[in-house]
């Protein structure tokens, strides 16, 4: 992820209220294979208490690592998670425990539930594993679940129940220990629109009591929910009427760096470009050496993919800079196949 945008909705403004949640430059990275992905690299953030904040973005820009970190459940590589007074990425052992069982409550996009509990017993499950009574337990709990609407449903597994149903239980167990902080992976995720409906209303209650609710999700429903909007793709140019133009690339400079936003394809006209991708170790191993008439690029602005490797070179080149557009024209659709095939072998 090479960019992160930030966009308010709503009557929350996070400039005017101190910050309930408050990332500093957090970068989340490890080995996927034989190179090293980067979904989190110097994110900044700041959520006020009270807002509902929506992570957008495909699959793989980092909205699950994200909500890891903010669970606990993941350390950032470098940087710093602050949750109302508590600094998150210093904690471990047993503080970091009951940090995720008293503070952060989790709604799963698979529920989760237990299928041999009856749904009362399901949400009690955090509830005891914080020490509080068998009585007290199943009190807040039949609570939780008549205030969701699920009074007459009590004693009734999850399988007897639809998927809404499921997904408002989950909530109820996420809520029982009162955390200040609910993490929500594709809540609305193979609910249809009755469904939908009333898992939103949940959702807008949860952060009108001034929790911090984040939600992954791809459902453009939730939208008109959101309080803040964090878009994790980087920003793509698609600028199909912008000619060509020419770049000089200095001797021992890097053209573009792995995870960076892609915008141009680039044709060398002279010199040569080496690509490398960086290793787990951190190492740099060499994938092309390119030069005239060669192409490097094309795969993050034709598919809105980040950087999948780094490009420099020691003596210089000379380039011209294409949008995705004009390498579609440049080439011809008929060729592109053959384009991403050669691209993909490097």
């Amino acid at each position: 992820m090479a960019a992160v945008d930030t966009s308010t909705t709503g009557e929350h403004d996070s400039s005017a209220q101190p910050s309930a949640v408050q990332l500093d430059d957090v970068v989340v990275q490890y080995a996927k294979g034989d190179y090293v992905v980067r979904p989190i690299d110097g994110m900044d953030l700041a959520i006020p208490a009270g807002s509902i904040v929506l992570l957008l973005g495909p699959s793989g820009c980092g909205k699950t690592t994200l909500l890891s970190c903010l669970g606990g459940i993941l350390s950032p590589t470098s940087g710093r998670v602050r949750v109302a007074d508590t600094d998150v990425s210093a904690l471990s052992g047993r503080a970091l425990d009951d940090y995720r069982l008293r503070s952060v409550g989790f709604i799963f996009q698979a529920f989760n539930l237990v299928a041999s509990l009856d749904i009362v017993e399901n949400v009690m499950v955090p509830l005891r594993a914080a020490g509080r009574s068998r009585a007290d337990s199943r009190a807040r709990a039949v609570a939780l679940l008549e205030q969701l609407g699920l009074g007459e449903r009590l004693h009734h597994r999850p399988n007897d129940l639809s998927g809404g149903q499921q997904q408002r239980v989950a909530i109820a167990r996420a809520l029982a220990l009162d955390p200040p902080l609910v993490l929500a992976d594709e809540p609305t995720a193979h609910l249809d629109y009755i469904q939908v409906e009333g898992v939103l209303r949940v959702l807008r209650g949860l952060a009108d009591d001034g929790r911090v609710v984040v939600v992954s999700t791809h459902d453009d429903r939730m939208l008109p929910l959101a309080d803040m909007i964090v878009e994790m793709q980087p920003k793509f140019l698609e600028q199909r009427d912008q000619a060509p133009r020419a770049v000089v690339v200095d001797a021992g400079t890097t053209l573009f760096r792995q995870g960076d936003a892609a915008d141009l394809v680039y044709v060398i006209d002279d010199g040569e470009l080496i690509v490398e991708r960086e290793q787990p170790d951190g190492s740099r191993l060499v994938l092309a050496h390119l030069g005239p008439g060669d192409h490097c690029g094309e795969m993050g602005p034709l598919f809105g993919l980040p950087r999948s490797a780094t490009v420099r070179t020691d003596a210089g080149a000379r380039l011209t800079a294409y949008t995705a557009g004009a390498f579609r024209e440049l080439i011809g659709e008929e060729n592109l196949a053959a384009v991403i095939a050669g691209e993909q072998a490097r």
